[in-house]
């Protein structure tokens, strides 16, 4: 019994030995599989990073093939990825309108009717008025003979309300209509200053027999049956109305970019550059250009496979190509795409990752809130993931690793789109390169880089402060400091409105004696 008891006190000792050999090295074996899952992770990380690269000299290859498409462009109608419209708007704000004005913007399924009084010498507009209307959802869509006339009849008779109710501050002259700003965000092709033709309706709007037809004349009659002393003397989209409120401000704003839910940019240029109109007379010699500068393209962008993935399963493939790089739109689902890719790779996000599949369920503003979580433990980030993307429990390296992301698909961003504008700035001259006189002005025995306002506007980079930290030190590594400091990038809010109105007032025959 001894020597029984020996050999089953030996076996025992060898069996735990064995089953501590067998625990320790699943333990092992456990650590060394969640290190290549985080090997796996981190490479998809890095790879994405140096494919999101933006080195200060691919950003000024992206510069000059901004350029040389904007030259491409206001040579020949299809010259060019960038349309580069013309506006028909060549006299900016000045700072010396007088009088009551009024402005409409319609964009989506809201419109909004706005009241500025101008007092003359560049004064701050007083006692802004706004007021915003839903549109009802059988005016978008209707198909009736008289469709398209009541989509108009109920923005006049809004108007009238707005006006009757504000009050009358503004009384036409004899014989004269009181000029009305309208900023119109859908694709038209412009005519004049104060008309354009309707291509196409976008947004859910589907009106019947209005293709075709000038929006500006569809308002004015409109506003004749209403009894309304009011004509459209500009029509515009709302680049070209924050420019307008830019240089009502400030004398030096020659260019306006909107970075928001979508993006473009509008600037103004020489007559004399914009080939594909020869012979174009103007009074001022100049004229607001729209770029539409979303669709711009570039073998220079640092495009990745997450990029070809979402604008090939985009309702609108090889289009739109610049703006799906940099505007709120799309940052977030690059930002999913990247995440969902390293889930695939592992499992640092957990088993369940089903929401992960959903298009565009990350969006800007939640981008900005993780990138911007400044707490120790990223419970913002942790918030987000349980909340938005059904992830929970997520470790704080993991968050990090998320933080990471937004920060990557940002900085590339704000950079690209900062290399536009430069590109803008070159075109015109005022890059400091001395390809164009405009640029410079002499002053005594030497020439002196000449100030250069870009109005701009937009969520994205309004609200979003890392984003703006990005896009103003790109621009001062492309340019350089000295000639970065002669370049102001200045917020405007509500171009889209207070532009078209004060717009209307650099239009008015009665602009300096209305009041």
């Amino acid at each position: 019994m001894g020597s029984m008891g020996k050999v089953l006190g030996v076996g025992l000792v060898v069996g735990c030995a064995v089953a501590m050999c067998v625990v320790a090295g699943t333990m092992v074996g456990k650590r060394v599989k969640s290190r290549r899952r985080w090997t796996k992770v981190v490479k998809v990380l890095e790879e994405f990073e140096e494919g999101c690269a933006t080195p200060v000299e691919k950003l000024r290859q992206v510069v000059d093939a901004m350029a040389v498409e904007m030259h491409a462009g206001l040579a020949s109608e299809g010259g060019s990825k960038l349309k580069m419209l013309l506006t028909f708007v060549q006299n900016l704000p000045n700072g010396s309108e007088k009088g009551v004005y009024y402005g409409l913007d319609l964009g989506g399924t809201n419109f909004r009717v706005l009241r500025v009084q101008l007092g003359g010498q560049r004064s701050a507009i007083l006692e802004p008025g706004v007021e915003r209307q839903p549109i009802p959802e059988h005016l978008m869509t209707s198909t009736s003979e008289v469709a398209k006339f009541e989509l108009f009849d109920f923005i006049a008779a809004s108007l009238q309300k707005f006006v009757e109710k504000e009050g009358n501050g503004s009384v036409a002259l004899e014989g004269k209509l009181r000029e009305l700003g309208f900023t119109f965000s859908f694709p038209m092709k412009q005519a004049s200053v104060s008309s354009g033709i309707l291509i196409k309706w976008t947004k859910g709007f589907s009106i019947h027999d209005t293709v075709g037809k000038d929006v500006s004349e569809c308002l004015n009659q409109a506003l004749e049956r209403r009894g309304l002393d009011m004509r459209v003397a500009v029509l515009i989209n709302d680049t070209v109305g924050t420019l307008a409120l830019g240089h009502y401000h400030d004398e030096d704003t020659v260019a306006a970019v909107i970075i928001g839910t979508g993006t473009n940019a509008c600037y103004l240029e020489r007559s004399d550059d914009i080939i594909k109109c020869q012979g174009l007379l103007t009074t001022s010699g100049a004229m607001v250009v729209n770029m539409e500068w979303g669709n711009f393209w570039s073998s220079h962008l640092p495009r990745t496979s997450y990029d070809i993935e979402l604008d090939s399963e985009s309702p609108n493939p090889n289009d739109q190509g610049f703006e799906k790089m940099i505007s709120g739109m799309y940052l977030g689902d690059i930002v999913r795409r990247v995440i969902l890719k390293m889930s695939q790779e592992s499992d640092v996000f957990g088993l369940s990752f089903s929401k992960l599949l959903t298009p565009f369920i990350l969006r800007s503003p939640l981008i900005a809130a993780m990138h911007e979580d400044d707490s120790p433990d990223l419970r913002e980030v942790a918030r987000i993931l349980g909340e938005i993307l059904e992830i929970g429990d997520v470790p704080l390296k993991v968050r990090k690793l998320v933080v990471k992301v937004c920060d990557v698909v940002t900085r590339r961003a704000a950079r690209l789109a900062a290399a536009g504008i430069v590109g803008i700035l070159k075109k015109m001259g005022r890059d400091g390169s001395g390809s164009t006189a405009s640029g410079k002005v002499k002053g005594g025995s030497h020439t002196k880089m000449r100030r250069t306002v870009v109005a701009i506007e937009g969520a994205l980079y309004t609200s979003y402060t890392l984003f703006r930290e990005y896009l103003n030190d790109a621009i001062a590594d492309i340019l350089g400091e000295d000639i970065s400091s002669h370049v102001v990038l200045k917020v405007m809010e509500d171009g889209s409105g207070m532009g078209a109105a004060v717009l209307a007032a650099a239009y008015s025959s009665s602009g300096q004696d209305t009041l």
